[in-house]
């Protein structure tokens, strides 16, 4: 599993508090902190705030490369933002995210995938329209392989394309789960070398106690061929969920990525969550 650590982003209200502050220490202490706990990537987002995005971006870049050697995942809705910002990186890393939505008449993918192309940046491509999130698992495959196809067209290969298959909050809709599930293994079918990743907290909006929800969509997911999550990595609970889940799968040869975790402290002592 691809681990893009969640805690460098605005839409967190203590990360907000510390953004709004200016409180450079509790930035560089996620960042690191996400380190040490084996995180792959860092996620880097500046939240609500769209007048100061790119300042706020371009500040939260240079206190995690400053505290982190992790390549960056650029995390915004803008693709002007994120063309601009992933000059200030040190190494390539991910652009999060792109999409068939329009921004001035042109789809954010067509504005992307041109000048990331011969390069080594991998893309997060969400499954948005120009009618938004599509309902049904085969409109999301549809709209997915309409993503992929424009990015092979562009000169980038699947394997620096990760689809994000939008899942929907469980209290809104029921299946959201199941939707999930299915449209990843219709993608798969048609595009085997694609990954697949997800925002994990993202589907219990709006229901108590978040992270039991939330890790068991983690395992499920994994198990209907996730292999990429944004997720908070300083939580031993997702920590023993990912590690134990990859085992199950048969994933972990010996166990020895599980056992290495345990060793490390990455589950299973007091406090649950770090």
């Amino acid at each position: 599993m691809i681990v893009i650590g969640e805690k460098i982003n605005g839409f967190i209200p203590k990360t907000l508090a510390a953004i709004e502050s200016g409180n450079k220490e509790y930035i560089e202490e996620l960042a690191s902190a996400q380190e040490q706990s084996g995180a792959h990537y860092l996620d880097i987002c500046a939240g609500v705030n769209r007048e100061s995005e790119l300042d706020t971006m371009v500040w939260l870049i240079e206190l995690a490369q400053k505290a982190s050697s992790l390549p960056l995942c650029l995390d915004s809705s803008s693709p002007t933002v994120l063309l601009e910002v992933m000059k200030r990186v040190q190494r390539p890393g991910m652009l999060n995210s792109v999409s068939l939505e329009e921004e001035e008449g042109v789809s954010k993918c067509s504005l992307v995938f041109p000048v990331i192309a011969h390069t080594d940046w991998k893309i997060v491509a969400l499954t948005v329209g120009p009618g938004g999130i599509p309902k049904t698992p085969q409109d999301k495959a549809a709209v997915a392989g309409r993503m992929i196809e424009q990015a092979e067209e562009a000169g980038i290969v699947q394997e620096r394309i990760f689809i994000d298959l939008v899942v929907t909050t469980l209290a809104t809709q029921q299946d959201s789960l199941q939707n999930f599930c299915e449209a990843l293994k219709l993608v798969k079918k048609q595009y085997p070398r694609v990954h697949f990743t997800s925002g994990v907290s993202n589907i219990s909006f709006g229901m108590p106690y978040r992270k039991a929800i939330n890790q068991q969509f983690l395992a499920l997911a994994m198990e209907a061929g996730m292999d990429c999550a944004i997720l908070d990595p300083l939580s031993s609970g997702m920590q023993s969920t990912l590690f134990a889940t990859s085992a199950l799968l048969g994933k972990d040869e010996f166990c020895m990525e599980y056992l290495q975790a345990y060793r490390k402290g990455f589950f299973g002592a007091e406090p649950q969550d770090r």
